[in-house]
């Protein structure tokens, strides 16, 4: 059976030269395309290769492989940033922060020159919403954010970490995840959130790939690109 995730992944590695700087995604798919340039820096096919990483996690297993880091603030741009998605649309708009890291993935994303997501075929959707929508929001006055968030229709949840304690991001945030099923104008949305005093910023990611790559369970890989 077609390991969907990590034939995509791998796949990502191929925009990849060597001597660009490369942004590092986070989670389950990404993880293979940080495999991938481990592997390539290892056998000799990319040189002078610097990443960096959206999350903790993603900064572990780079140094792991022993693939060279540097701080978004230690270079000027991002050759080509690999990244998942929890759900996209082909006109490449999508909702990430699955995984909890859409602050560091959105900012390292408004830093690349190009953007690759690498999605399964199931993540490929009409409209966005069935996925629900990560909101990171600062600690402080959360509960009353999240009021608001339920007055206005938008079944929020508090992203949980284990039974008993909230998740808390890389930047020491919580996320309230709204449980929308169908965003009807996702600009408008995004506008509104983002205007939200306490709202960090938000899992709507409009308008950011160049190209998404989309694994199918025969192997196959579609790609969309601009």
């Amino acid at each position: 059976m077609t390991n969907v995730k990590e034939t995509v992944g791998r796949k990502a590695a191929d925009y990849v030269q060597s001597g660009m700087v490369v942004g590092l995604g986070t989670g389950s798919t990404a993880y293979w395309f940080v495999d991938e340039i481990g592997r390539r820096i290892k056998s000799g096919e990319l040189t002078d290769i610097k990443g960096v990483p959206t999350s903790k996690q993603t900064e572990d297993q780079a140094r792991k492989l022993g693939i060279p880091l540097v701080t978004l603030d230690e270079i000027n741009q991002i050759d080509v940033l690999a990244d998942g998605a929890d759900e996209t649309t082909t006109d490449f708009n999508g909702i990430k922060g699955g995984g909890g890291a859409l602050l560091h993935e959105k900012i390292v994303a408004q830093n690349s020159r190009k953007i690759i997501w690498i999605v399964g075929e199931n993540k490929v959707v009409d409209y966005l919403g069935k996925f629900p929508l990560p909101v990171e929001v600062i600690q402080f006055g959360s509960w009353k954010l999240f009021k608001n968030f339920d007055r206005a229709g938008m079944n929020p949840s508090f992203r949980k970490s284990g039974r008993d304690s909230l998740f808390i991001t890389d930047s020491g945030n919580y996320i309230i995840d709204l449980h929308l099923d169908h965003i009807q104008n996702p600009q408008q949305l995004a506008f509104e959130l983002k205007n939200m005093v306490g709202v960090v910023d938000h899992g709507l990611f409009l308008n950011y790939p160049d190209v998404i790559l989309v694994g199918q369970e025969d192997g196959e890989i579609l790609i969309h690109e601009r």
